[in-house]
């Protein structure tokens, strides 16, 4: 399933309400990328974040016929960086649209000094693992709990548990962790049953 990446563009016009609104958008593990300059600094200092200074995005006089195609390259090398946080670019406004105009060609820049932008990125990989340990995990504790709870009711809560994470943006893959957990708390709970004394033809 195709997801998308989140880049904010913000022009260093944007005023202090603005910058607040964009403060509440980040991710926690957003990265903020902006020109060494006055202006960029106030927005940063607004975002509440330490930023990676980019010299290509000052502003220029007389820009390079390629400007653009740099300055799509510099903001897609810390997005792939890690696919799954927010890029934050702050810029002047006439760096904003030349960037806009090359890595988002076929989205209308949004009305105001903010614009979002969704670069395509595969599903968050799903952490096998982790699930599967959770699943015994969840299985020990299903049969500790045994004669207090009947034996399904954690593994269904947790199944439960991850449908509901399934239609949460940005949760699909924990949803779908915690569906193996529950599915692998079943399979090894039956498995222990099979080998205990509780079944009659115990291995």
């Amino acid at each position: 399933m195709t997801d998308y990446q989140r880049i904010l563009v913000v022009s260093t016009r944007a005023d202090a309400a603005e910058v607040q609104r964009v403060r509440a958008r980040m991710g926690s593990s957003a990265v903020v990328l902006t020109a060494p300059t006055a202006e960029g600094k106030r927005i940063v200092q607004g975002l509440g974040r330490e930023a990676h200074p980019e010299v290509l995005l000052a502003p220029v006089r007389f820009p390079d016929v390629d400007r653009g195609h740099r300055l799509d390259e510099v903001v897609r090398r810390h997005a792939v960086a890690d696919r799954f946080r927010d890029v934050v670019v702050v810029a002047d406004p006439a760096t904003v649209t030349l960037l806009l105009r090359v890595l988002a060609p076929d989205q209308l820049p949004e009305s105001g000094p903010v614009t979002e932008v969704g670069l395509p990125r595969g599903s968050r990989p799903v952490p096998l693992v982790q699930a599967a340990l959770g699943g015994g995990g969840l299985a020990v504790a299903a049969l500790v709990l045994g004669p207090v709870l009947p034996l399904w009711l954690l593994p269904v809560l947790a199944g439960l548990v991850g449908l509901v994470l399934l239609v949460v943006p940005g949760r699909r893959h924990l949803g779908e962790a915690v569906l193996i957990a529950a599915g692998a708390s079943v399979v090894v709970g039956l498995l222990v049953i099979a080998g205990s004394a509780r079944f009659p033809g115990a291995w």
